[in-house]
């Protein structure tokens, strides 16, 4: 029997994991949640400690999977998506990074993307139809779905940008493919091409068009990623020890993988949710007033430049309140098993930069501006209550070589380019252009996809 996922809005049919995958989001605007949690118990979770990444991922994906998938075959997907490193770096006493950059795009969304990109890309096939997936990106959520789906028979892709916020090599991760991927730069901010996406989904003029969405919105982004977290925690923590996990966070979906992770049993001591100048989210934990903020704030970690994350949704539903799409509180959240539960602070740029500075010459370790966010937060966390030598892991979402700028201007240094980043400054790049119009989305939608 398969699990099934209802709305954070409460006004949409149950589904079961194909159908929240192919839609993306509901059609009554909300996100799609599991109306049940699958528990892990301890001594399956103690079983992990001597299984590779790939088969953790097949046996976390498949409790949520049920019957819409040969287990077979999902064992082979995820063997086939994770077949790169995962390395928990140590820096002090017990305190690890975790390097989520190994991947073909150098960043944490190939965890997420990669294993999408084939569940969808085989319910597209077993049903004979196309779909189309729009996203929206403030960074390097458009260059991992891109790749993960460049090639893939019966999918086309529509990434907007804003054109303005993004790293040269992360629009170029985007923009030199081709095929079966188009890109958009807007002339406006992430939140605005997070907005278009998010209506069309809802725009009856295109219900003919079928579509889906790779971004965190959509439930199969966040089911792979609390894989790492439960991996992470098998090879850093003692039996029945709780780790303490920092997420840099802009629209909330990585953080959520790790919220996931404990609703199936993984012990959890803290979740820090450090932000960059978009601080929101730590304003709503201490005063209980969600403001959002428009238009987001431009920092050096990009792809967080969120003034509304989507998942924050998900966060407030999880501890029994109801936000909407819109940032309205229908259902105020338990805050104080919120503010138990996590530990969130807002990190300048200036504060970034001097923790990438700081991290290297005390540590060696090379940060990019996400990571430092992340590396700053334990450093705020531990001011507040000192780790006293328990197990915590910090995750670095991108490498280093994206922001090469930054790292030379800093450290003085140059950052080695991975083989998956090496050629892009010589390729050609293919992107249209537009304002924050929706209107003229709509309409590129119907000319191209209709």
């Amino acid at each position: 029997m398969s699990l099934l996922f209802s709305s954070t809005n409460r006004r949409a049919p149950s589904v079961d994991l194909k159908g929240a995958l192919l839609q993306g989001q509901a059609p009554d605007r909300g996100l799609y949640m599991p109306e049940r949690f699958p528990r892990l118990q301890p001594a399956e979770l103690e079983r992990f400690r001597a299984m590779p990444y790939a088969t953790i991922a097949f046996e976390v994906l498949r409790r949520y999977a049920g019957d819409v998938i040969d287990e077979e075959l999902l064992r082979t997907l995820c063997e086939d998506a994770y077949d790169f490193e995962v390395p928990l770096e140590p820096v002090r006493d017990r305190v690890h990074v975790m390097r989520l950059d190994r991947g073909p795009t150098a960043s944490f969304k190939d965890f997420a993307a990669r294993m999408m990109a084939r569940l969808i890309g085989h319910f597209v096939r077993s049903d004979g139809r196309e779909l189309t997936i729009l996203t929206a990106t403030s960074g390097d959520t458009g260059s991992a779905v891109a790749s993960a789906f460049h090639g893939v028979a019966g999918i086309r892709v529509c990434v907007l940008f804003p054109i303005d916020e993004v790293s040269t090599r992360q629009r170029k991760q985007m923009t030199t493919l081709g095929g079966n991927i188009r890109t958009i730069a807007v002339d406006g901010k992430f939140d605005d091409c997070q907005a278009m996406v998010k209506r069309a989904f809802a725009d009856e003029a295109l219900a003919g068009v079928p579509l889906s969405s790779a971004n965190s919105i959509n439930i199969g982004r966040l089911l792979p990623q609390s894989v790492y977290y439960l991996y992470a925690w098998s090879r850093l923590a003692e039996p029945g020890e709780p780790l303490l996990v920092v997420v840099p966070s802009g629209n909330f979906g990585n953080m959520m993988g790790a919220m996931f992770a404990r609703k199936m049993g993984m012990p959890l001591r803290r979740l820090v949710v450090p932000v960059n100048e978009n601080d929101e989210f730590p304003k709503f934990l201490a005063t209980t007033d969600y403001r959002k903020i428009e238009p987001s704030v431009a920092c050096l970690s990009n792809a967080m430049n969120v003034g509304h994350p989507s998942n924050l949704a998900r966060l407030v539903d999880l501890y029994g309140g109801q936000l909407d799409e819109t940032g309205v509180v229908h259902r105020a959240p338990d805050f104080a098993a919120m503010r138990r539960d996590l530990f969130s602070s807002s990190v300048s740029d200036e504060a970034t930069r001097e923790t990438i500075r700081s991290a290297w010459e005390r540590h060696g370790l090379l940060l990019e501006p996400h990571g430092a966010v992340g590396w700053r937060g334990l450093l705020d966390y531990e001011a507040v209550e000192p780790l006293a030598g328990a197990p915590a892991v910090v995750v670095e979402t991108a490498h280093p070589a994206k922001f090469p700028d930054e790292i030379r201007k800093l450290l003085g240094i140059e950052p080695e380019v991975p083989a998956s980043l090496a050629r892009l400054d010589e390729l050609p790049e293919t992107y249209d252009r537009m304002g924050a119009d929706y209107d003229a989305f709509r309409e590129y939608v119907r000319t191209h996809y209709a």
